[in-house]
Formats: C-alpha cells, sequence, structure tokens
C-alpha cells in the first residue's frame, strides 16, 4: 500500500516506519495518524517482521508535534475527537506485540515526545528535543502526555515539564530517564537498527511474552505482576523455542530460533 506521509523500509526483521511531512517538520494531522494506523496493522500482521523502529525523516525533527495548523479551529467535540485518535493509534503501538523502538533525531515535541513514549524505548541523537509544550497553547498534552511522562520520568519531573512547557535537550532527556542513550546524529539510525537486530535475534515468543507481562504488571500491584510472570514464565515451556534456547546453551552453539 502507498501511504502519503509515511516511509516504510524493511530490512533483516526489521521495519523503519518514518513520519515524512519534512515543511511541517513532520507534525501529525489526521491523515498521518490514520495512516501509522494502517501500518501498525500491517507490520503486526507481517510475519517477516520481528521489531519495529519508529523515526522521521529528515535531520530536523522525529515529529514537531501535532498540527497546529489543522487544530487551531476545532470545536471542543472535534477536539476530543482529534485526541481520541491520537490515543488509540499510540495506544496500538504500545500494546503492539512486537518491540518497537523510537529513535529521535530532532524535535519531538507535543505529539512528537508522546508518540516517542509510547514507544518501548527511546534512544537520541545529540540534537533531539523533548518537551510537552501544549500549556503554552491554552490546551493539554492529548495523546497520552499526561499519563505517560508520570510513568517514565516520575511525577514531580513530569509535573514541572508538562506545567512550565520547558524544552529539554537528549542529554537532560537521559538524565531523567526519558531516553536509554545518547549517540550522534550520523550514528543514531545503525545503533537503533543494531539494536533492534539484537532483538530480532532471540527468542521472539519470549520477546513477544516479556514485554506483555512488563506492561500488564506495570499497571497493576506487585502480587498481580508476579502471578503474571509466572504465567508467562510457565508458557515458555510449551515452545520450541524454549527448548532449541537451552539445548544450544548446553551444546555451546548459537540457537536457531523459529519464533513458535
Amino acid at each position: 500500500m502507498a501511504y502519503e506521509n509515511i516511509l516504510l523500509e524493511k530490512e533483516d526483521k526489521v521495519a523503519i516506519l518514518s513520519v515524512n511531512r519534512p515543511k511541517a517538520l513532520n507534525a501529525l494531522n489526521k491523515e498521518t495518524l490514520l495512516e501509522i494506523n494502517s501500518i501498525i496493522n500491517e507490520i503486526s500482521a507481517d510475519t517477516e517482521v520481528e521489531v519495529l523502529i519508529i523515526t522521521g525523516a529528515g535531520d530536523k525533527a522525529f515529529v514537531a508535534g501535532a498540527d497546529i495548523a489543522f487544530m487551531q479551529n476545532l470545536s471542543a467535540m472535534e477536539g476530543r475527537e482529534f485526541g481520541a485518535l491520537g490515543q488509540k493509534v499510540f495506544r496500538m503501538i504500545e500494546l503492539m506485540e512486537k518491540p518497537v523502538i523510537a529513535a529521535v533525531n530532532g524535535f519531538a515535541l507535543g505529539g512528537g515526545c508522546e508518540l516517542a513514549m509510547c514507544c518501548d524505548f527511546r534512544i537520541a541523537s545529540t540534537k533531539a528535543k523533548f518537551g510537552q509544550p501544549e500549556v503554552g497553547l491554552g490546551i493539554t498534552p492529548g495523546f497520552g502526555g499526561t499519563q505517560r511522562l508520570p510513568r517514565l520520568v516520575g511525577s514531580g519531573m513530569a509535573k514541572q515539564l508538562l506545567y512550565t512547557a520547558d524544552v529539554i535537550d537528549a542529554n537532560e532527556a537521559l538524565r531523567v530517564g526519558l531516553v536509554n542513550q545518547v549517540v550522534e546524529p550520523e550514528a543514531l539510525l545503525d545503533t537503533v537498527k543494531k539494536i533492534a537486530k539484537k532483538i530480532a535475534s532471540k527468542g521472539q515468543v519470549a520477546v513477544r511474552l516479556s514485554k506483555a507481562a512488563a506492561n500488564e504488571g506495570m499497571q497493576t500491584d506487585i502480587d498481580r505482576a508476579m502471578t503474571i510472570e509466572a504465567d508467562v514464565f510457565g508458557l515458555c515451556f510449551a515452545t520450541k523455542d524454549q527448548r532449541e534456547g537451552m539445548t544450544a546453551f548446553l551444546e555451546k552453539r548459537k540457537a536457531d530460533f523459529v519464533g513458535k
């Protein structure tokens, strides 16, 4: 399928989704969100893809935010519908079985920061900038920012960023725990591809169960979370990958996983 605002590449079990509206600094409008929604469904069903990377086209922006020109004259009902659409698409990314990595190459503001936060983790270039500047526009974050930011950086830091609309650089994002690693711009995509390919080389049933357990467990109490872990741990012993992985370890060879 051809997309107007998204570029999609596939390479060695890794898919790369690039938001491609460089003249608008990759800002998210309704059409772009709908295209992302379609691609997430496509990648989820693609048995040849194990890991998804999300980034922005060009060297200035990951996603500079939601499209302000599009939002300016929305009614209250239209605004709520647009927010609900963004939340739905980003929640799909968060809940998809396959790991998703954000390669943040420039501005990740507003909806862009929210897009990065719904990924499993974030690797940033030294040029990356993060923030939720919505209160400076007279609105709140609408695509999950008020909920995911506190879960990632803690309540106090999140509230400071939300209330002040401050934009932070990559090193500060690393310090507060918003990103995992900061690299030079020219090394960003290769670094993230290397991580993605390492993930893709492991037992994919176990990788996906690990994601599911971590996501669900973080939303409940520790005792229920331990039960979730015990359940997925047990499920692994019904897989070919478990038998292959442990046999390969004992035979001192590389495992040949089949994802079953």
